[in-house]
């Protein structure tokens, strides 16, 4: 007879989610003590947006995991765990586990380089280099974390250091990954010391490694620019508008969207509305996306997005709309509801056609920056890979990608029946209460002064943003026309970029 463990098991590696979590709730409940169940009951319940029950049973199970290794000194169940819980962006946990883990055992390399990532995440930059330096003592042949420490003493200012430790991995035998990510490091360095004709070849370097690298190439370079086409050709004024008036009922009200193009000062714009006190933020959180997973559930036939909009009635909207709040709950539980609720992944501006017609009462925040800036940081900054940022790999498939998705912003803007707002991102540097008081006012919120002080607020969260450095210091003007230190550099793209440059109104090329 199968077991409820052992059925639970095939339904997680099925995606069959609630099924899993049923599964393991009922091994729990027929062995309090089985702590592979609590262990998959944890991922299950976070893949399942259910993420604050998640991690309640992934940390429980690590203590109990930390229990047998003060008896074994045997810590790689903890260590495995501990890379969950930062897979769930459980620093916080991680850092908790992982730190006991290497008393029990400081022989081992992994604890201390999980313990250098927890710590880089949390913004504890100089116990981040320690925990490094410790790891590189276990292990100082180990090429990927001296390129991971590099990374590490470039974060904490250690330039110097970063530059001669990442040179000399460089000079030495390594694989394409490690390779790749040494150059985008270096980059990085060189844009720091204003080494600036030193900064592209190293990313045009990083480029062509790129090509070899399988967490890129398994990446469908087609599937936004194809989502961008379709959904150009699909949303309409009157689609979109279908619902706009309907009295929704008082517990599904609208969320705020604060959206944009990557890199173009989203994060900063969340920490300042995030540390206003009547602002609840989720930051990058997939709930659009399962919104419309849910969509497609509920329409099994072969038809597109736009399709099954067009048939929805207004019960399957109240359901999506359910839906997407219950998804907000299973991942804050409810304090964010006498708040604004303000939803902010930046690559939802692709989903804007979806958003009107379900959210037609919602709030768009969207942020411009200077075409130029943004395709520069892209390019340059090395980020997890996507849909989305594969795009970054090659400087002029960069701003091609940027080219489409803001097509597609000043196509959908001119049909959309919900309100937005739009600010450039140098309007806020260099007039920051008159850009953010527009934005709050926008918001039916009052100024509060707290937000001059958001960087103070940004330093005590968790945040795998690129900008989670720069948004914990005040506000600074280096990053506003930063391309022009690399003004040649752009002749290849102009002809793509200048459109746009002159269409938000930037300075000439």
């Amino acid at each position: 007879m199968i077991s409820y463990m052992q059925r639970g098991v095939a339904a997680a590696k099925a995606r069959k989610l609630n099924e899993a979590v049923q599964c393991f709730e009922t091994a729990l409940q027929e062995d309090p003590g089985d702590l592979q169940a609590r262990i998959w009951l944890g991922q299950s319940l976070c893949a399942a947006g259910r993420r604050d029950d998640g991690l309640a049973y992934l940390r429980d199970g690590g203590r109990l995991l930390l229990d047998q290794a003060g008896k074994s000194r045997d810590i790689s169940r903890v260590l495995e765990l501990t890379a969950q819980l930062q897979q769930w962006n459980d620093f916080p946990g991680a850092l908790e586990l992982v730190s006991a883990a290497v008393q029990i055992n400081s022989s081992v390399f992994r604890g201390f380089q999980l313990l250098a990532v927890s710590y880089s995440l949390l913004n504890k930059r100089a116990e981040a280099v320690q925990a490094g330096k410790r790891a590189l003592e276990l292990s100082p042949d180990h090429t990927m974390m001296q390129i991971l420490q590099g990374s590490l003493e470039a974060d904490a200012g250690q330039l110097a250091a970063a530059q001669q430790r990442l040179e000399k991995a460089l000079g030495g035998s390594l694989g394409a990954r490690e390779e790749f990510r040494a150059h985008k490091e270096l980059a990085r360095i060189h844009d720091k010391l204003r080494e600036f004709d030193q900064v592209f070849p190293h990313l045009h370097a990083a480029a062509r490694l790129s090509v070899s690298l399988p967490e890129y190439g398994n990446q469908d370079a087609t599937l936004i620019p194809n989502m961008l086409k379709a959904n150009k050709a699909g949303f309409d004024r009157q689609l979109m508008g279908r619902w706009s008036g309907t009295e929704f009922p008082a517990d599904q009200a609208a969320p705020a969207f604060l959206i944009g193009f990557i890199r173009s000062g989203t994060t900063l714009t969340q920490e300042v509305l995030g540390a206003h006190p009547d602002v609840f933020l989720a930051d990058e959180a997939d709930f659009v996306w399962a919104m419309q997973q849910e969509l497609h559930r509920m329409d099994r036939s072969g038809a597109s997005t736009v399709e099954k909009l067009r048939k929805l009635d207004l019960s399957g909207v109240l359901h999506l709309r359910e839906f997407y709040w219950n998804r907000v709950r299973g991942r804050f539980g409810d304090g964010f509801e006498q708040k604004t609720f303000l939803d902010k992944f930046t690559m939802n501006t692709i989903d804007l056609g979806l958003i009107n017609c379900i959210f037609p009462d919602a709030k768009v925040i969207f942020v411009m920056r200077d075409p130029r800036d943004v395709c520069l940081s892209c390019f340059m900054q090395l980020m997890v890979p996507t849909a989305a940022t594969i795009h970054f790999l090659s400087w002029q498939k960069t701003a091609q990608f940027y080219s489409q998705v803001m097509e597609w912003w000043m196509h959908i803007k001119q049909q959309m029946t919900l309100g937005y707002i739009e600010f450039r991102y140098e309007d806020a540097v260099t007039q920051f209460e008159a850009t953010y008081r527009n934005v709050f006012d926008f918001l039916g919120l009052p100024w509060d002064p707290a937000v001059v002080d958001f960087h103070k607020h940004a330093a005590e969260k968790i945040s795998t943003s690129p900008s989670r450095i720069q948004v914990t210091q005040p506000l600074y003007s280096s990053s506003v026309t930063r391309w022009r230190n690399f003004e040649k550099e752009f002749v290849p793209v102009i002809d793509v970029l200048r459109p746009f440059v002159r269409a938000f109104d930037y300075e000439a090329f």
